[in-house]
């Protein structure tokens, strides 16, 4: 992912009842019909445990920033499938924001991730951070968003289905070989980050636009 192109990042909890059908949609309608709207590049999907329910964390590659108030992500947004429209309301704990990558660190991808919401963040402190961090043992990469706050409130269709939408101003997504090279991250940065959401997820889905859906 290049500095300067764009980002969608999506966290949602789902009922223990309603995940099989929730990761059918996913993976098979939803990241798809995603992933054909021009400029969406590719889509990791993250997972982890919670007490009767599972968390999931999305994160989408975008060929540059606007794409989340293009006219064709938009009709997208304003004509959500019957599928989506079963889903959406049974979401929990939804936040959603898109915007540009600002800074990135290391290289590669990891199987377990520690996305960190942030809150007013200081970029340059940030940056700073995230080049000590890929060096610490086990870490691979890491990668900063910033959101763009209009762009991410563009009321549409398929946010209504939903109840209680939230956001954040920035994310910072460390990647690492292991759960216990992310042990320290979060106390690397608790001095200078004001910190929201801090739990590991591990990929369970991928695809790229040109993948055969």
């Amino acid at each position: 992912m290049s500095t300067g192109q764009g980002f969608l990042g999506i966290f949602n909890d789902v009922p223990a009842a309603a995940e099989t059908d929730y990761l059918h949609w996913l993976t098979r309608e939803h990241t798809q019909e995603r992933l054909s709207v021009p400029g969406f590049l590719r889509v990791r999907v993250f997972r982890t445990e919670k007490e009767e329910k599972s968390g999931y964390f999305i994160l989408y590659r975008l060929r540059h920033p606007d794409v989340i108030a293009s006219e064709a992500y938009l009709a997208r947004l304003n004509a959500p499938t019957e599928w989506s429209r079963r889903i959406m309301p049974v979401l929990k704990d939804f936040r959603r924001a898109g915007g540009r990558v600002v800074h990135e660190a290391g290289d590669g991808e990891g199987g377990t991730v520690l996305p960190l919401v942030c809150a007013q963040p200081d970029t340059e402190a940030v940056m700073a951070a995230m080049d000590k961090i890929v060096t610490m043992d086990g870490i691979v990469s890491a990668r900063f968003f910033e959101s763009d706050k209009v762009g991410t409130a563009t009321p549409t269709t398929e946010r209504a289905t939903r109840s209680g939408d939230g956001t954040f101003d920035a994310l910072l997504v460390v990647e690492a070989l292991t759960d216990a090279a992310l042990g320290g991250v979060s106390d690397a940065l608790r001095p200078i980050v004001n910190l929201g959401h801090s739990l590991q997820y591990y990929q369970i889905f991928g695809l790229h636009e040109s993948d055969p859906c």
